[in-house]
């Protein structure tokens, strides 16, 4: 047993204190500065590195230099804080496909001690309104093309790239929907006289506001701190050894409004001098162009995706010249033995890196580091650095040791501030001395290694992307001829789950599954749509009328 700080032993193999029940990363510590007054943007734009070309736009080659980004974070921050009349603690809202603009308008917002909210683009008119009603931005910054799912917000509305004229006619810009205020490469240009003052930005102050279906479906704002960000960056750059390496090129395909695009993009690689280039959103085709053309060496990715590379291996490496890169990075659900074997076999000069985090903790959790680390089959990877977790039998409160499942908390510095406005959830999910219930059911091993073996939360999770049940059963209700429904993950091979309704009809109803899937694809994302429809007598449900979904669940896949 070695001592740790604070007095306790701790096995030096699996880092567990027996005296505290708490493991501890055995990964070395992250360097977080101590200046309380320091915002995030301040901290990357400090840093020391040897980056020439900060982004590229893949579909155009646009480049932007490192000098070139902060110049206009700088002028739009002045023209936001002077023209805009933005301050400390005011929420924007930002709408847009991965960009190189993206992280420009994210660090100019935290800059000012502004909160930065983002949206899925995919998401409908219904689901971004929701979101704007609950977080109340006093901005947006979005494309032409999704200036309408903007109607009826009566938000004030920054371009990122066209102008007025290119946006349809048919949506009124000045009679209560919404007003075009300015353009986003003007107000960049724009040299003004007028200096901004600078608001006093502390460590503690709210810097993001990402949504998260959390633990238990509903859709939340997660309350993210800048020392957050800066603790996420820090592990980042630490994590892929950055600053030792020197420049790296990063292929972006993750979503930037997800923490997995914008812990990676909008400030991770920015802090390390390594070139990112964007792709506005994922095709398979451009992906492995850019690889060739900017001889990109990391990969982050979703398994869906590096499956599909794994099966058409053979027709891709005729194709494109893919020598460049080192390191795929995956993150979403762990990687079999199949997958992962089949990708070596087939790219053998490739790593595979793996990685665990959530919303709530700032997209920090556990890694898998090397590819040995990732040949432990199954695993999420080992503690990230400052991070301490427990396992917690979700029924009693009893934790336990190495190699015995319950529920995985998890502590450290990236670990959220809170829910916003939403003081019964916080309380569910952070307890009084910082500890992130998770809602996944894991066991650590006897060398420290996570595995996670089931979700307490019930989120379906396609292509990597999260969907709450409870949201689509409370539609499905709203159907005149639905009287009961559940809402399941049924498992695929492509997209990692789906989900699958099981429906009671009214009596005298004979509606078939198409039709409600119709209903529901016209209310939700993509991401969100129904697949499958089996129609039942009754939804079984336990005494207090929760659904038993691990019920249907065994009787989906009782036929597979």
């Amino acid at each position: 047993m070695a001592e740790h700080t604070n007095g306790s032993t701790i096995d030096p193999k699996s880092g567990y204190s027996p005296s505290n029940s708490t493991f501890y990363s055995k990964r070395k510590p992250i360097p977080l500065p101590s200046n309380k007054s320091l915002d995030v943007t301040t901290f990357i734009s400090s840093r020391a590195h040897k980056g020439k070309i900060a982004f590229i736009d893949a579909a155009t080659g646009k480049q932007l230099t490192f000098s070139d980004v902060w110049n206009a974070v700088e002028s739009l921050a002045t023209c936001l804080f002077v023209d805009m009349g933005i301050r400390k603690g005011y929420v924007i809202l930002l709408l847009s496909p991965n960009s190189i603009y993206f992280p420009i308008i994210c660090l100019a917002v935290m800059s000012l001690g502004a909160i930065i909210t983002t949206t899925n683009p995919l998401n409908t008119n219904r689901e971004i309104a929701k979101q704007i009603k609950d977080s109340n931005p006093v901005l947006a910054f979005t494309i032409p093309q999704l200036v309408p799912k903007l109607t009826g917000s009566n938000l004030p509305v920054i371009l990122i790239n066209g102008e007025q004229d290119s946006i349809t006619h048919t949506h009124k810009f000045n009679h209560g929907n919404f007003k075009i205020v300015g353009n986003l490469e003007k107000m960049i240009q724009k040299k003004t006289c007028e200096s901004r003052l600078k608001e006093r930005v502390i460590q503690s102050d709210t810097a993001t506001l990402l949504y998260s279906s959390g633990t238990t479906g509903a859709s939340k704002g997660v309350v993210s701190s800048h020392r957050n960000l800066i603790a996420m960056v820090q592990t980042i750059v630490g994590r892929f050894k950055l600053d030792e390496e020197g420049e790296q090129t990063f292929i972006c395909t993750v979503p930037m409004f997800h923490i997995y695009g914008l812990a990676a993009f909008a400030a991770g690689l920015l802090a390390s001098g390594s070139t990112v280039v964007v792709l506005s959103k994922f095709e398979m085709d451009e992906m492995l162009s850019s690889i060739h053309k900017y001889n990109a060496t990391y990969l982050p990715l979703v398994p869906p995706i590096l499956v599909a590379l794994v099966n058409n291996a053979d027709m891709i490496r005729k194709k494109y010249d893919l020598s460049s890169l080192k390191s795929v990075l995956s993150g979403g659900a762990p990687l079999s033995k199949e997958v992962i074997e089949g990708f070596l076999e087939k790219y053998p000069n490739v790593t595979i890196l793996q990685g665990y985090g959530l919303t709530e903790s700032t997209g920090i959790g556990a890694s898998t580091d090397s590819l040995e680390e990732s040949r432990r089959y199954g695993t999420a990877g080992m503690l990230s650095p400052s991070m301490e977790a427990k396992i917690v039998d979700p029924e009693s409160g009893k934790t336990f040791p190495v190699n015995k499942t319950g529920e995985l908390w998890l502590k450290g510095p990236t670990i959220m501030k809170g829910y916003f406005s939403n003081e019964e959830a916080t309380a569910s999910t952070l307890d009084s001395d910082g500890w992130l219930r998770t809602g996944d059911l894991c066991y650590i091993d006897e060398d420290g290694f996570i595995f996670v073996v089931d979700r307490l939360k019930e989120l379906i999770k396609y292509k990597g992307y999260q969907v709450p049940p409870a949201e689509l059963e409370a539609l499905l209700l709203t159907h005149p001829e639905i009287s009961d429904a559940a809402v399941i993950p049924f498992p695929d091979k492509e997209v990692g789950q789906f989900p699958m309704a099981y429906v009671v009809r009214k009596s005298e109803s004979t509606i078939p599954d198409s039709a409600v899937m119709d209903f529901i694809a016209k209310q939700v994302a993509p991401y969100k749509r129904i697949r499958r429809v089996a129609f039942v007598a009754s939804i079984p449900k336990n005494p207090s009328g929760k659904i038993l979904r691990k019920d249907l669940i065994k009787l989906a896949t009782s036929k597979l």
